[in-house]
């Protein structure tokens, strides 16, 4: 199967499985705060993760490009929508353009349509140092994704089965390229090994990239004769993936994803340790069977619900959300306690 059709198949599982929204948000509880002293007015849902800017914690996460015309035409769509809202966007794996020019178009459509706006470039984690500067010089990009996907290379019929060096490529992509680099998981989340590894060499953000949302161990298996269905239920929930992260390098800048669909999902990653939260399946559903008027009503919609709540929260700012206290209980609760992840700091500042 071409590199092209494979994209096109991704896109069809990803909205025929859905997601299972077993992130782990419903464990996450706010502590009211009967006398907030806060108005509407006065909130301001600005971000930074490492050292970009963000007019929104929103962004349309990576989802495609690179197959043909469809997904052309499914990138700038969101790309209109990010314009329209003012948030940032990442595109889908570049390394299909890089191997064939013609798909080149599928991607720099979005920032032909996103002229001054906030894009990730992406690639994966096998990419070596010129093709990422190759991917961030299509796009002028803001930052630039590598994705680490080990579960779905190993269930994808042609995928990766080396994934020797990793670290090594992604440090040296780091220190040869002029943009942010974030380091992204595409639905099994990371662990505080793995953030401390990569802290280590210098990376300052990650993409969680919980369990919970967009369940790539189930598109892959769609496209298999014999499935690996011990992988479907594969990962760490996006909630636990955040405090993972956190307490494995407490300084770096965390972006939650994983079955986001709302604003008291983002309210709840912010306030476990969240800085961004990017959203992907939820948007694309709504962008392809209610179309885009229906995407910018959503996203606008999210926004006016956030600064509802980080009102109620007497928070003013994203930093101000990150302090509030919160009560971890469920399986969150149970995974933390085990890991050696001290929540009583969570429920008492």
């Amino acid at each position: 199967m071409s590199r092209a059709a494979r994209k096109l198949d991704h896109i069809h599982h990803a909205l025929s499985t859905g997601q299972s929204r077993t992130h782990g948000f419903e464990d996450i509880q706010f502590v009211h705060n009967s006398i907030p002293e806060l108005a509407i007015n006065e909130v301001d849902v600005s971000s930074k993760i490492g050292e970009l800017s963000l007019s929104s914690p929103i962004f349309i996460n990576a989802m495609t490009g690179g197959g043909g015309d469809r997904t052309k035409r499914i990138n700038q769509q969101l790309a209109e929508v990010a314009a329209e809202c003012g948030i940032g966007m990442a595109v889908g794996s570049q390394m299909a353009a890089i191997k064939n020019p013609e798909e080149r178009k599928s991607y720099e459509i979005v920032r032909e349509t996103h002229k001054d706006g906030v894009v990730f470039a992406n690639l994966g984690s096998e990419a070596t140092v010129e093709q990422a500067k190759h991917a961030i010089d299509m796009l002028e990009a803001s930052a630039m994704q590598i994705h680490v996907n080990v579960i779905q290379e190993l269930v994808m019929p042609e995928g990766d089965r080396d994934f020797t060096d990793t670290l090594k490529r992604i440090e040296s992509i780091r220190e040869a390229v002029d943009v942010p680099l974030i380091v992204k998981e595409v639905g099994y989340g990371m662990n505080m090994k793995t953030t401390k590894q990569l802290a280590d060499i210098g990376i300052e953000i990650v993409d969680v990239g919980g369990y919970g949302g967009t369940n790539f161990s189930k598109i892959e298996n769609e496209r298999r004769a014999r499935k690996l269905s011990f992988f479907d239920e594969w990962g760490i929930e996006t909630t636990s993936s955040i405090l993972e992260a956190k307490n494995g390098a407490k300084t770096m800048s965390i972006i939650s994803s994983g079955g986001l669909q709302s604003a008291l999902d983002i309210a709840k990653s912010i306030a476990l340790g969240a800085s961004a939260t990017g959203f992907a399946g939820h948007f694309l559903r709504i962008l392809t069977d209610f179309g885009q008027e229906q995407l910018i009503d959503e996203i606008k919609q999210i926004h006016e619900d956030l600064i509802m709540l980080m009102t109620a929260l007497n928070a003013p700012s994203i930093a101000d959300l990150q302090k509030v206290p919160i009560v971890i209980s469920g399986r969150t609760q149970n995974w933390c306690t085990q890991r050696g992840i001290n929540l009583n700091q969570y429920a008492q500042r």
